[in-house]
């Protein structure tokens, strides 16, 4: 299925929730910029597939999916997949323990500045290299 509109519409919220994201990061709250990060990173990875003609799944990250259909993907991202792959590998990872944390991790204690700057890097890298293919409109 390739519902191009839905796939721009992804992109650009994306590219939208990284904004919200470098308001985060300006408060200093780190667990919330990993938590944020994970969802612009997973809007754009689904945005991308939809764009190739490939069903996203209902997975938070969709880093198995990319590396299978890489061929599907545009040529220019080729030999970004890996690095994207990667980032929503690790940022999944984090997805739930940055926003609920658990009994005995308070996500504002564990995660720092580190950590938010990595998750943002990550989240601006995808978001930019899938719009640099994903025509999106304002």
């Amino acid at each position: 299925m390739r519902n191009r509109g839905l796939a721009a519409d992804y992109v650009r919220r994306a590219a939208v929730r990284v904004q919200a994201i470098e308001v985060l990061h300006d408060a200093g709250s780190w667990a919330d910029v990993v938590r944020e990060s994970q969802e612009a990173v997973e809007l754009a990875l689904k945005g991308l597939l939809r764009n190739s003609g490939i069903e996203p799944p209902r997975l938070h990250d969709v880093s198995a999916i990319l590396a299978s259909e890489r061929e599907r993907l545009p040529e220019s991202l080729h030999v970004h997949v890996d690095r994207m792959a990667a980032i929503s590998r690790d940022l999944r990872r984090d997805r739930e323990l940055a926003f609920y944390g658990a009994e005995d991790l308070v996500p504002s204690e564990f995660y720092g500045e580190p950590d938010a700057l990595r998750a943002l890097e990550g989240a601006r890298f995808v978001v930019e290299t899938v719009a640099s293919v994903v025509t999106i409109s304002d």
